[in-house]
C-alpha cells in the first residue's frame, strides 16, 4: 500500500483489469477529478443551454431553416484551426493552460453567440464558439486520462456523464428561461458566470500530464510517431462512432415527426430518452469497464448500438422507436470513453499525444454525420438513410476486435 504522502502522480499498482483494488486516492488526485469534471460539465451546459434557445436565435437574426444550416457551418472553420493548433502544440504546452483558455473562451463567448441580432455576429460567434471546444476537447480528455491513471481504475465514462448531464441540465434551464421570458444572451451570461467562479476557484487543480522523455524532439518526428497501428485504429473506430451518436442526436427528433408521424411532444421523448439513456449509462461505465476490460467492452457494447438503431427502424412506432432510440444509448454511451482511454494509454506517448489522435478521428464523424443522413435522405428516405448508422455501428464492431489488449 502506498505510503500517505506518496507522490500524487503514481499510478497505484493493479493487477489484471477487474482484480484492481488501488488505494485511496491522494487529495490531490480527488482535486483533480473535480476539476476534469467541471470542464466536462461546462461543454455539456454550454452546449444544452445554446441548442435550447436556437429557435429564438434564429428568430431574431432573421434566417430561415436552409439559411440557418449553411449559417452553423461557419464553427467548422474555427474547428479545424484548433484542431490544427491543439495537434501542435499538444505534448509542448501545459495541458493545464489548453484546458483553462479553451473553457473560458467557451464561458465568454456563449453569451455574445446568444445575444447575436445579424448575420455577421452570429458568424463570428459560431467560428468562435468551434474553436474554443475543439480547443478545450482534446486537453479535457487528456486530462480525464491523465486522472484515470493516477486513480489506477477506470474514470473515463464518469467525465463523460458529467457532458451528458450537463447537456441535460442546460438544455432544461435554457427551456426554464424561455418559458419566463428570460433572454438567450441573459440566460448564458448567469450560468455562464457560476461556472466562470467554479473554473476560478478549481482551475488551479486541473492535472498535468507526466513528463515524457524524447517530448522536445522535431515537430514532424513528434507527429510521425502519434500514428501507430494501434492509434489509427481507435481513430478510425471513434470515426465510426462519433457518426452513428451525432447522426442520431441531430436525426432522432426529425424520425419522429417525418416518417413516424407524431407531433413534437413525442419527438422530443426520443431525443430525451436516447440523452438519458446514454448518461445514465456513463455513470456504470467506469464498473463495466473493470470487470470485462476497454476491448470487451466495446465488443458489447457496438452491438447493443447497432441493435437499438434496428430495432428503431424495422418497426416504425413510436413505442418501438422510443425503446430503439434508448437502446442506441445505452450501447453507444460507453463507445468513445473508451477509446479515449486507451488513446491515452499508448506506450510511449503522453495521454495528450494518444488523445489528440482519436479527436482527430472522431472530428470528421461529427462533421460528416448530418449531412451524410441528409443526402442519402434525399436519395431515398430517412428511415432508410439511418441504416448508414447501424453499418458504421457495425464496422466500428469488426475493428475492435483488432485492438490490442
Amino acid at each position: 500500500m502506498s505510503e500517505p504522502d506518496a507522490d500524487p502522480t503514481a499510478a497505484p499498482t493493479a493487477g489484471p483489469i477487474g482484480n484492481t483494488v488501488p488505494a485511496s486516492p491522494p487529495r490531490e488526485a480527488v482535486r483533480a477529478r473535480l476539476s476534469v469534471c467541471l470542464v466536462f460539465a461546462i461543454m455539456g451546459t454550454t452546449v444544452g443551454g445554446w441548442s435550447a434557445r436556437i429557435p429564438e436565435v434564429r428568430r431574431e437574426v432573421g434566417l430561415g431553416e436552409a439559411a440557418w444550416g449553411l449559417a452553423t457551418t461557419a464553427s467548422v472553420v474555427g474547428d479545424f484551426v484548433a484542431l490544427a493548433v491543439v495537434t501542435v502544440l499538444v505534448g509542448r504546452v501545459s495541458l493545464r493552460r489548453l484546458s483553462l483558455a479553451g473553457a473560458a473562451l467557451i464561458l465568454l463567448n456563449a453569451p455574445l453567440m446568444a445575444s447575436a441580432s445579424t448575420t455577421a455576429v452570429l458568424l463570428a460567434n459560431l467560428a468562435i464558439w468551434g474553436f474554443a471546444a475543439s480547443l478545450l476537447s482534446t486537453p479535457m480528455n487528456a486530462q480525464a486520462a491523465e486522472v484515470e491513471r493516477r486513480y489506477g481504475r477506470p474514470l473515463l465514462s464518469t467525465f463523460h456523464a458529467c457532458f451528458s448531464f450537463g447537456l441535460l441540465g442546460g438544455g432544461a434551464l435554457g427551456t426554464l428561461a424561455a418559458a419566463t421570458d428570460v433572454t438567450p444572451g441573459t440566460q448564458m451570461a448567469v450560468s455562464g458566470g457560476l461556472l466562470g467562479a467554479l473554473l476560478v476557484a478549481w482551475g488551479r487543480w486541473l492535472p498535468e500530464e507526466a513528463s515524457r522523455p524524447g517530448a522536445e524532439g522535431r515537430l514532424a518526428s513528434r507527429l510521425r510517431r502519434r500514428l501507430t497501428p494501434q492509434l489509427v485504429l481507435l481513430a478510425a473506430i471513434a470515426f465510426l462512432a462519433s457518426y452513428a451518436e451525432g447522426a442520431a442526436g441531430q436525426w432522432s427528433a426529425l424520425y419522429a415527426t417525418d416518417v413516424l408521424g407524431s407531433g413534437e411532444a413525442v419527438a422530443a421523448a426520443i431525443y430525451t430518452g436516447l440523452t438519458a439513456a446514454a448518461a445514465l449509462t456513463r455513470l456504470v461505465g467506469d464498473r463495466l469497464t473493470g470487470r470485462l476490460g476497454h476491448r470487451s467492452l466495446l465488443r458489447l457494447s457496438l452491438p447493443t448500438t447497432a441493435l437499438g438503431m434496428g430495432v428503431a427502424l424495422a418497426w416504425p412506432h413510436p413505442v418501438v422507436a422510443l425503446v430503439g432510440f434508448a437502446v442506441f444509448g445505452v450501447g453507444g454511451a460507453c463507445v468513445l470513453p473508451t477509446v479515449f482511454a486507451l488513446a491515452g494509454r499508448q506506450p510511449g506517448l503522453s495521454p495528450g499525444e494518444g488523445v489528440s489522435v482519436a479527436i482527430i478521428g472522431q472530428w470528421p464523424g461529427i462533421l460528416l454525420a448530418g449531412p451524410c443522413v441528409g443526402l442519402l435522405a434525399e436519395v431515398w428516405d430517412l428511415r432508410a438513410a439511418l441504416l448508414s448508422l447501424v453499418v458504421a455501428v457495425l464496422a466500428a464492431a469488426l475493428l475492435s476486435g483488432r485492438i490490442a489488449q
